[in-house]
């Protein structure tokens, strides 16, 4: 959900893909290997099983808060995986400067479902760089054996590249539970949107 940081650190990212190859067994400092296997994401109260390996990305990257995570398979400027592991009431999805002129609304635990797809479009309109933004679907879904909610958008970013996403999310307990694709949408997006299905399907809260 950083477009504007995704082509900040796109070159270094790609430059070290042609290195080592994204999907090998190493990336030196940047990535780690995810392997297929049940796997803790965020804060590590949610399980996921990916289907193939992905590349866990760091941290120090993104300014991301501790239940959230982002894996990449082709690297960050063409796609990025985020899971969002029980963001309690009252927090910020994405690190924010109380002194910015535009803020991404906290999540509450009575948002509704198009409440909190208004909070993602405003993470990628004020924090992700997009310069224009369309929600495609809104629907109930099943997520983590609870009724949730399905988003289906894309958006433009500064570096003129169209990319689509999907997320689907519920909130149990009073906290956010989601995973989003983001990929770019020529090829990218339908190409891991069977992963996505199969780790939105795996998921699992951790007790």
């Amino acid at each position: 959900m950083r477009g504007a940081l995704r082509v900040a650190i796109a070159a270094a990212a790609l430059a070290l893909v042609s290195c080592t190859g994204i999907g090998g067994e190493g990336f030196g400092d940047y990535f780690a290997l995810v392997r297929p296997r049940p796997t803790n994401v965020g804060d590590g109260s949610m399980t996921v099983t990916p289907p193939r390996h992905w590349n866990r990305q760091r941290r120090l990257f993104f300014e991301d808060v501790r239940w959230v995570e982002d894996w990449t398979l082709n690297g960050p400027y063409l796609d990025d995986l985020t899971f969002v592991s029980g963001l309690p009431n009252a927090k910020h999805l994405i690190e924010t400067n109380s002194r910015d002129a535009e803020q991404v609304p906290k999540f509450h635990s009575d948002m509704t479902a198009p409440e909190i797809a208004a909070m993602l479009e405003s993470a990628y309109r004020v924090r992700g760089g997009a310069v224009e933004y369309k929600t495609l679907q809104l629907q109930p879904r099943q997520f983590l054996g609870q009724p949730g909610f399905q988003l289906d958008y894309e958006h433009l970013d500064g570096d003129e590249l169209w990319r689509k996403g999907r997320a689907v999310g519920a909130v149990i307990d009073g906290r956010l539970y989601l995973i989003m694709l983001d990929a770019a949408r020529s090829h990218y997006f339908a190409s891991e949107l069977p992963d996505f299905e199969a780790m939105a399907a795996s998921a699992r809260i951790r007790r």
